[in-house]
């Protein structure tokens, strides 16, 4: 009697463990992929995702608010990307983003930040006649996150980021000046002496087209880093960034130890 009552509360115990397995592996899942869309209770709220990285949407924007923040008139709502860590990968996701919706990039601003770290965050404004259009356009940059980071490498001494794209949208363009239509691709080297390094290399593998330079005195508001962008022909542009990646990644674990991918590289 005694063993069957053991064999009863076991079989029950079993039973409540595998009803809870699919949530708890839901739950693995939606760490491993940085994004998540449970809401706090907010209608404005869209999500969250990797780089401390918050989506949000405002459907009709107060209009003193809209005026002051120079919002073109069209854009009764606007969809707000913004991150703490991270502002390459964010811009690289807000391309795609506008790529796939009715929306149109309003600003991008990098702020001085990576909590305490050498590089930015980032405050991204998407602008929509619906407040779908930009809550699906950030729902789109959220999850493309997890694959814009997959080419940022890092350690306590720094990092090293690298993204390409075989079409250039409006946010490359508004961010970079990225040729629209055209590949891009974007170096950054943190501490700034490694960055120089890798610049070098990136246009000295393939001919690329230098579109752009910053240090830290000149277009990245004094953060230890240097950035270059490239475009031209696809194949050049990406061999370009590679090279780039092995030189930085080599500079920076010599400098800090390992510097592992931030989530599995795409590039």
């Amino acid at each position: 009697m005694q063993e069957q009552l053991i064999d009863k509360v076991m079989d029950e115990i079993k039973k409540r463990m595998e009803s809870q397995e699919p949530a708890k592996v839901e739950q693995e899942q939606a760490i491993t992929s940085g994004a998540s869309f449970a809401n706090p209770g907010l209608t404005e709220f869209v999500g969250t995702a990797i780089g401390d990285t918050i989506g949000l949407v405002i459907a009709n924007v107060d209009p003193m608010l809209h005026d002051i923040m120079k919002i073109d008139p069209k854009f009764r709502s606007i969809g707000i990307l913004g991150g703490r860590t991270g502002a390459g990968p964010h811009i690289l996701a807000a391309d795609e983003a506008v790529k796939a919706t009715n929306t149109e990039i309003i600003t991008i601003e990098l702020a001085r930040d990576t909590k305490g770290g050498a590089g930015h965050g980032c405050l991204i404004l998407f602008g929509a006649e619906e407040v779908s259009d930009a809550r699906r356009a950030i729902e789109v940059a959220l999850k493309e996150l997890d694959r814009t980071m997959g080419d940022v490498y890092g350690n306590d001494a720094g990092h090293i980021e690298l993204q390409y794209t075989a079409r250039a949208s409006y946010a490359v363009n508004k961010a970079f000046n990225g040729p629209i239509g055209k590949a891009f691709g974007l170096v950054v080297g943190a501490p700034a002496a490694i960055g120089v390094l890798m610049a070098d290399v990136a246009v000295k593998t393939a001919n690329v087209e230098l579109v752009g330079y910053a240090s830290p005195g000149g277009g990245t508001s004094y953060s230890n880093e240097v950035i270059i962008m490239v475009t031209g022909d696809s194949g050049a542009v990406r061999q370009a960034v590679l090279a780039a990646k092995d030189t930085g990644k080599k500079l920076l674990e010599a400098l800090g130890g390992p510097a592992p991918s931030t989530t599995t590289p795409y590039i």
